[in-house]
Parts: structure tokens; sequence; C-alpha cells
């Protein structure tokens, strides 16, 4: 029984390579949905609340202040709201960050063609879910508010809250990605050294 566990467990190491495939499919495929997603109006109002309040990105708002004015709940349409979502460039705001997501997302995918490529693709995915990650810090929405029960403020994230601070597997999973294409590099740089170096005529001595 023991000599079959080994077996098992020797065949589940030799998978790595297959889990760093499917790490990099699974960043992929957040950033091509939720990129693509920021082209939908009813996206670009639910991330208004992190924007309006991140000191890295309230700028690209006219109005960041207003907005817990406007607000919509998801699926509901109220004409007056969309119309200044679309003076506050909520909107275009949220087309060209899609736009930032899509590319991350080919970056990403690109490790099999370029190395290079792959690894900007990494540590852009590094970089971007860092900045979501401070949400938790900027945005009052990411907590629980203080309306009258007892669980509110920290540690009782909110539905907003709850969703970015799964990016903290994101995180690490570009971490590990960036590490894998690093590692390419290198073999490459050092593969191309030592064929270089056998290819140099060798002095004769006398």
């Amino acid at each position: 029984m023991n000599r079959k566990i080994e077996r098992a467990l020797g065949a589940f190491t030799r998978t790595d390579r297959i889990g760093l495939t499917l790490m990099r499919l699974a960043i992929a495929i957040v950033f091509f949905w939720i990129g693509g997603l920021k082209f939908a109006p009813y996206e670009a109002d639910s991330i208004t609340p992190f924007v309006a309040n991140s000191p890295v990105m309230s700028f690209f708002y006219e109005h960041p202040q207003a907005y817990k004015e406007h607000m919509t709940h998801e699926g509901v349409l109220v004409p007056v709201q969309r119309a200044w979502q679309t003076e506050n460039q909520t909107y275009s705001f949220s087309r060209g960050l899609g736009m930032v997501e899509l590319t991350i997302g080919l970056l990403v995918l690109s490790y099999p063609i370029s190395k290079r490529l792959g690894l900007l693709g990494a540590f852009l995915a590094f970089v971007t879910t860092l900045v979501t990650l401070s949400f938790l810090i900027t945005t009052p929405e990411a907590w629980v508010p203080a309306l009258g029960d007892a669980q509110h403020g920290f540690p009782y994230l909110s539905g907003g809250g709850r969703l970015v601070i799964k990016d903290t597997m994101m995180l690490a999973g570009a971490w590990i990605i960036g590490i894998d294409a690093a590692k390419g590099i290198l073999f490459d740089i050092r593969t191309k050294a030592a064929g270089e170096k056998c290819l140099m005529p060798h002095k004769s001595t006398v």
C-alpha cells in the first residue's frame, strides 16, 4: 500500500508544469472576463466606490466625491444616474481599464511564444492585483457599514470587500508564474552563452 501511495505522490509531483499552465490560464480567464465586463455600464457603475476613493485612480473621474448619490443596484436602469455616470467619465475610464486588463490577459498567455512578454504579463498582473487589494484600505464600502447590527467595520468584509480579498490568490499566482518566466529566460540566456562558447575557436598550443 505504501508503495502505491509513493508512486501516486511521485506521479503527482511531476505535474508541476500542468499546475503552472493552469495558473496562467486561470489568471488570463479572470482578466479576460472581468476586462470584457468593463465595457458594460453595470460593471463600470459597480467599481465606482473603489475608483472614487482611490488616491491613484480618483483623478480619472470628474466628480469622485459625489458618487454616493448616484449609485444604482446591478440590473437596475436609472436614466438620470446613467447620465451622471457618463458625465463623470465613469464609462470611459472603465473601458480604458478594460483594455488594460485584456492586454494583461494576452501577455500572460503569451509565455509559450515569448517568455519576456510572459514575465511582463505576470508583473502587470501582480501590480494590478496589488492596487485592487489597496481598495480594502481606501474604500469604506469594502466593510459592513454601521447600520445597527453589532458586526460592522473591520474585520467584517462587505460583499465588495469579499470579492477584493480573493485577489490575494491572484497576487500569489502572478508571483509564481513570474518566477517561472524568469527561470525560463535565464535558462535561455545560459543555453545561448554555452552554445556560443562551444563555437569559439580553441587556441592551439605549440
